[in-house]
């Protein structure tokens, strides 16, 4: 009688946490490096074909106010790993470190994967890290991720044919690639082959238990190459331009390929897609690119490595069937530092006493609610000059370096940034001056400072983009 009361004690406890498992939805997060709002046919974009990502916005959600961390890779995924803003964040530019690897992530830095590990998650990295090498603090592998496929140092990414990739920290050599950086690039294995292919992978063979998928594509970053040009490739133009949108097809092909497996394993209406960019369009509107495809279709001004909302703004996606609205447009706006407290309230997870998010849960949101009430969006970005961007309703302000004046925009009137208002709004520039200096902690690793020699080095970069 004991025992059979102790099995009716065991069968219960499995059901109930059976039950609770299948209340944890399944988190991917499909983070594209460079995608830009103007790149995708939901957006405008009438060149480049996006049918899968234009049929991800019909099922679900598109945000036209959807914003990155900042404007380059790192800072910008250490804001939506960790929950924190520019302002406060530990990375707030790209910095190389030696031959291969980024500055790392420091001890006690505090992940969505390891918050979604501790509700029982399974974790995976696929694509581009930039965080930290495998020997250092900043490892995937050390803070959260169960699995780690593609490449870890960015530099290394800029090759799709490059000598080598990582299957978790170990490196494993891609046999005839040449590694070249250039539009020319060749080889038998794109990379991108086999990081698509290991997704698939984890899906799979997680099916069975919640999980977590952090897809850090690294499509359609430069370098511009890719192994088909597919439908562009009889198209009048140059190399570049076929390759660029090649390059957004096949993220777009992928992108279909992990929705239609969901389908197939029965968990579309289990799991939770997001897909973003880490920052606004990698090139200027009148650049060859941006001429070719229209990059300022979308009306905003600039692009990545500048605080203003064509560098800020991504393309933002969201679906999960029967959750999200469907074919739903928000102009309200979210970032990136939102997602660990929404990944928090979606598993049930317990954010540590010590772990202080600058974000908000966005899950009502996501369901079809309002936006999340906050004082203010900010970002700072330190390459070259210090810049700072500041958003609080729908007023903007902007400074382009300590020493520079305070840019003020009414986004709801003037979301171009054309106006500047400040000479007529001295109380809102000193508004923008107060958010700023609260909202900004110093760190010896970023100190805030106009740099001459920092400005030619972004501008060197803009001329050769």
């Amino acid at each position: 009688m004991k025992q059979f009361s102790l099995l009716l004690v065991l069968v219960a406890a499995f059901a109930v946490h059976t039950a609770r498992a299948a209340d944890k939805p399944n988190i991917i997060f499909i983070l594209s490096d460079d995608l830009a709002q103007g790149d995708v046919g939901c957006y405008g974009q009438k060149l480049i074909q996006t049918p899968n990502l234009d049929r991800m916005a019909r099922e679900g959600t598109r945000y036209t106010q959807a914003y990155c961390g900042t404007t380059v890779c790192a800072p910008s995924r250490t804001s939506l790993m960790i929950g924190q803003h520019t302002g406060h964040s530990p990375i707030r530019a790209n910095r190389e470190i030696g031959a291969e690897g980024q500055m790392p992530l420091p001890a006690g830095t505090f992940t969505v994967a390891q918050l979604l590990k501790s509700a029982g998650y399974a974790t995976g990295c696929m694509g581009k890290w930039g965080m930290g090498m495998f020997d250092t603090t900043g490892s995937p592998l050390k803070l959260g991720f169960d699995h780690f496929f593609g490449y870890n140092c960015q530099r290394h990414a800029h090759s799709y044919f490059p000598k080598f990739l990582y299957n978790d920290d170990q490196r494993f050599d891609l046999p005839g690639n040449d590694g070249n950086t250039k539009v020319e690039g060749k080889g038998p294995i794109y990379a991108q082959d086999l990081i698509s292919g290991e997704t698939l992978k984890f899906i799979k063979a997680n099916k069975d238990r919640p999980f977590f998928l952090y897809y850090s594509i690294t499509l359609p970053h430069g370098t511009f190459q890719i192994n088909d040009q597919g439908l562009y490739k009889d198209k009048p133009w140059t190399e570049q331009e076929k390759n660029y949108a090649a390059m957004v097809t096949r993220l777009d092909t992928d992108v279909g390929r992990i929705l239609a497996l969901l389908k197939e394993l029965k968990l579309d209406d289990k799991t939770l897609v997001m897909l973003a960019g880490d920052n606004g369009s990698s090139f200027p509107p009148d650049s060859a690119l941006g001429k070719r495809f229209d990059q300022a279709a979308n009306g905003l001004r600039g692009f990545k490595r500048e605080l203003y909302e064509g560098g800020l703004r991504n393309a933002g996606l969201a679906r999960w069937p029967g959750v999200v609205p469907a074919g739903r447009v928000s102009e309200e706006p979210w970032a990136f530092w939102d997602f660990l407290p929404t990944a928090a309230e979606l598993s049930g997870a317990k954010i540590p006493a010590g772990v202080k998010p600058d974000g908000f849960s966005l899950v009502s949101f996501l369901k079809g609610g309002p936006a999340p009430t906050r004082d203010y969006c900010y970002w700072e970005l330190h390459e070259g000059a210090s810049l700072q961007a500041v958003r609080w309703g729908d007023w903007k302000a902007v400074r382009n370096g300590p020493s520079k004046p305070i840019e003020l925009y009414d986004l709801k009137t003037d979301a171009a940034e054309s106006k500047n208002l400040a000479a007529e709004k001295p109380e809102l520039v000193a508004k923008a001056e107060a958010l700023m200096k609260s909202a900004h902690t110093d760190d010896p690793n970023w100190p805030m400072r106009d740099s001459k020699a920092g400005a030619k080095k972004i501008a060197a970069k803009k001329k050769k983009v």
